[in-house]
């Protein structure tokens, strides 16, 4: 059986620190953009963390926002989500082979573990079907979730 995984987050002064130790400025527009990802649960787009990091330091741009979160992404702090809307998001990332479920309604992200005996027997099915020698596999799932489901099923609740 697939187990939902609850994983501790790295805290925002860990991230501040990942990005120092790499040689990264800490401005204050960046630590804005981080902080918001950082506290975040839920996947979140860059437009998104624009408009919640110019609360807390108003003369951010959004270049910034965009280039932190390469930098983010390059030292694997964040996971970009393929959105079935087809606009991409990021959610903070946990260390070891993951897998997203991701509710389409509030963006909430639950992970569950890669290594499971059935998604190791499909993707070995799928390299004889296919003649593929798969190196690498990411799961994203998209539903609803359980307390999205609750509003759905009583609307004004």
């Amino acid at each position: 059986p697939l187990m939902l995984e609850s994983l501790p987050y790295l805290s925002i002064e860990d991230w501040l620190l990942r990005l120092q130790e790499n040689g990264y400025r800490l401005t204050e527009p960046r630590q804005a953009v981080v902080e918001v990802i950082a506290s975040s649960r839920r996947v979140i787009s860059p437009l998104e963390v624009f408009s919640l990091a110019r609360q807390r330091y108003p003369g951010l741009g959004l270049v910034t926002v965009y280039r932190t979160i390469e930098k983010l992404e390059e030292l694997h702090l964040v996971q970009r989500v393929h959105q079935p809307s087809g606009c991409q998001g990021f959610v903070a990332a946990f260390r070891g082979h993951q897998h997203l479920l991701i509710c389409e309604a509030c963006g909430q992200v639950e992970f569950f573990s890669g290594e499971d005996e059935q998604i190791e027997e499909w993707t070995a099915a799928l390299e004889q079907e296919s003649g593929y020698i798969i190196r690498e596999h990411w799961l994203q799932l998209f539903g609803v979730c359980a307390i999205c489901q609750g509003s759905e099923r009583n609307p004004g609740s």
